[in-house]
């Protein structure tokens, strides 16, 4: 029997955070019930920074709840970081880990299939969400762009359909812990680690209580990670797309020419101006996406922590 450890990441979860506590010790028994995972299995809470009661909740829970472990981050390091220290955290003190929001809108009856994939043989399980209905419309569509846009823009390693349910065995977060960038795409560097993988059906659930952290914005900003971090085509399109204005400035200057020969060239101030607002458009576009790779650099050169760790509630010693 393996060693289990839930991580579950949470930011402003008050709402949601009994309950979930409450449906992951139910499934925690039953699979110690089962013979499928050792009964010193347990949730590790990362608290990401949370303004409101979540701490306080999960330091109450683990006075209460022998399966209840937390830590605390000193400042909102945003979901990804808080999956990354809570899976460093577990790493030595589990022989496997299932990662999983605090909502639990993910399907809880995945989490035995993926032992079972485990005993199987692999190392790896993704949970693929089977139907999105339970999301609203925009997330919905925006979801589907998301992935979208990734295969397009290079991004090859992304797992469709899988956002950061799934479980690593201890052997492949050994290897997870030599990835020491700061710009984390769990979802592409993951499957970049070559373990054997399998895949499970997630079927996702309504939130019962709360709303969802995961902004538009936020969305954005990790779908412009994930390319940017995997993929230099944006670069590339720059290239092209220089080349497709040099061309259509030829025409141009051919239609100049041609009117000036004809006697049909008009003075006026219209189309100069549409042309220069329009390719200067272009030219600080592509000196943004240019900015944001010289960013990433600047951010991975100075070496900073990608977290910290204020404080760690558990019985075991060795952490």
């Amino acid at each position: 029997m393996i060693k289990l450890a839930i991580v579950s990441p949470c930011y402003n979860e008050e709402a949601v955070l009994l309950q979930s506590t409450t449906r992951l010790t139910s499934l925690i028994e039953e699979l110690i019930d089962k013979k499928k995972i050792a009964q010193n299995s347990f949730i590790l809470y990362v608290n990401d920074g949370s303004k409101d009661n979540t701490w306080s909740l999960i330091s109450q829970l683990h006075q209460t709840n022998k399966y209840v472990k937390g830590i605390s981050l000193g400042q909102n390091s945003g979901h990804q970081n808080a999956i990354m220290a809570g899976m460093m955290t577990a790493k030595d003190l589990a022989d496997a880990i299932i990662t999983i929001d605090c909502d639990l809108q993910d399907d809880l009856t995945a989490i035995e299939r993926m032992i079972d994939a485990y005993a199987e043989g692999y190392d790896v399980v993704y949970g693929v969400k089977k139907s999105r209905q339970a999301d609203p419309l925009l997330k919905r569509l925006t979801a589907v762009a998301f992935y979208k846009l990734q295969k397009q823009m290079g991004v090859k390693t992304i797992i469709y359909n899988h956002a950061d349910f799934r479980f690593i065995s201890r052997r492949a977060l050994e290897q997870l812990s030599l990835y020491q960038e700061r710009n984390l795409y769990l979802r592409g560097i993951i499957p970049l680690l070559g373990f054997p993988s399998a895949t499970v059906d997630d079927v996702i659930s309504e939130r019962t209580a709360g709303v969802s952290k995961y902004t538009l914005k936020k969305m954005l900003g990790l779908a412009l990670d994930g390319i940017t971090s995997f993929s230099v085509k944006p670069i590339h399109a720059i290239i092209y797309l220089s080349i497709t204005f040099i061309a259509i400035s030829l025409l141009i200057a051919i239609y100049v020419i041609y009117s000036l020969i004809s006697g049909l060239a008009e003075h006026g101030w219209a189309s100069i101006m549409l042309s220069i607002w329009f390719v200067g458009g272009i030219i600080l576009l592509s000196i943004g996406v240019v900015g944001i790779y010289v960013g990433k650099i600047y951010t991975e050169v100075k070496r900073r922590p990608r977290y910290n760790i204020e404080k760690i509630l558990s019985d075991d010693q060795n952490i």
